[in-house]
């Protein structure tokens, strides 16, 4: 997206400039009615995904070995899907106040070793310079262009990989590799990750002390390596072959999909309608779909769908 048309704020919120892509799809008064945040909504939906969390993992505790490694791949998937949670409160639109927004998604983010702090850095640099080869982090990590590229990256290995990475430059104190962290964040992020990584070896010490060695293993680290390559697959939609310029209604590619993936997922899949205007939240996505539709450049029917023809494009 043009990053005239986009404001990045002091305290990291994405509000809308009317102009550029978006003045093509909706109006200002239209903009404005749309991104009413509502902590009602964020709650509802933060309640039910701690209830699906819940219910993957009482299942895994008293799955019978042949229904072990299921159980632990539905954990896994919505471990994963937090990263929608992640989302949403990085652009301070899941609830009115930043602090709640903070406190959710710091928490959400824990079990991926995502860092609520610092990917809020990498996400607004992602979206001032969307598709710029040159200034968009998300595309460090390259598209696939073989079979066995596209293997990888559904595996989460350059995901783990940076995840690793990221861990420790902030034990070190040291995040210079990563030029879209503002200074004056830096202090803050390196706390962050610090605090994160106490976190995660807390909570698995008492796991282990309370339930026993294996409890680390089939409720989170093996649940996580299940559960990452559904959201690469997910995630790798909705840039991908789309154009690298800084037209909205092209560079961003809106996934259809069924009802549960749009609720597990926090209506990410409206991806084209969120770059357009961040400031939109999750639950009135929909309707904004609705009043961009026509306008959109790359709309896709089905995940499934998207990855065939793009398997088929790269064995071709």
């Amino acid at each position: 997206m043009n990053p005239a048309s986009l404001r990045v704020e002091a305290r990291g919120v994405l509000r809308p400039v009317v102009e550029a892509s978006v003045t093509r799809v909706l109006t200002g008064p239209e903009i404005r009615a749309l991104s009413g945040r509502s902590d009602l909504r964020g709650a509802g939906r933060t309640a039910l995904h701690g209830a699906l969390l819940l219910g993957a993992g009482w299942a895994v505790a008293v799955a019978p070995w042949w229904a072990l490694l299921p159980a632990m791949v539905a954990l896994g998937i919505v471990q994963a899907a937090l990263f929608a949670v992640v989302h949403e409160t990085v652009h301070l639109t899941a609830f009115r106040t930043r602090r709640v927004n903070e406190v959710v998604g710091w928490v959400a983010a824990c079990p991926s070793l995502l860092n609520w702090h610092f990917y809020m850095a990498f996400h607004m640099a992602h979206h001032r310079h969307t598709q710029d080869p040159a200034r968009d982090p998300e595309m460090l990590v390259q598209v696939p262009r073989t079979l066995q590229a596209y293997v990888g990256r559904v595996l989460a290995v350059p995901y783990w990989r940076t995840r690793v990475g990221v861990a420790w430059d902030g034990l070190r104190g040291d995040l210079s590799r990563h030029p879209y962290v503002p200074p004056a964040a830096a202090a803050k992020i390196v706390r962050s990750i610090r605090g994160m990584l106490a976190a995660v070896v807390g909570v698995s010490a008492v796991a282990v002390a309370v339930v026993g060695w294996w409890a680390p293993l089939v409720f989170w680290i093996g649940p996580q390596l299940l559960g990452q390559p559904f959201l690469r697959l997910y995630l790798l939609t909705e840039h991908t072959g789309c154009s690298e310029d800084d037209d909205g209604l092209t560079n961003t590619r809106t996934v259809l999909t069924v009802a549960p993936v749009r609720v597990l997922m926090w209506n990410m899949g409206f991806h084209a309608e969120h770059h357009l205007v961040p400031s939109i939240p999750f639950h009135r996505l929909p309707d904004a779909h609705r009043a961009m539709r026509s306008r959109l450049g790359v709309v896709q029917d089905g995940y499934a769908r998207w990855h065939v023809a793009f398997v088929r494009g790269l064995r071709a």
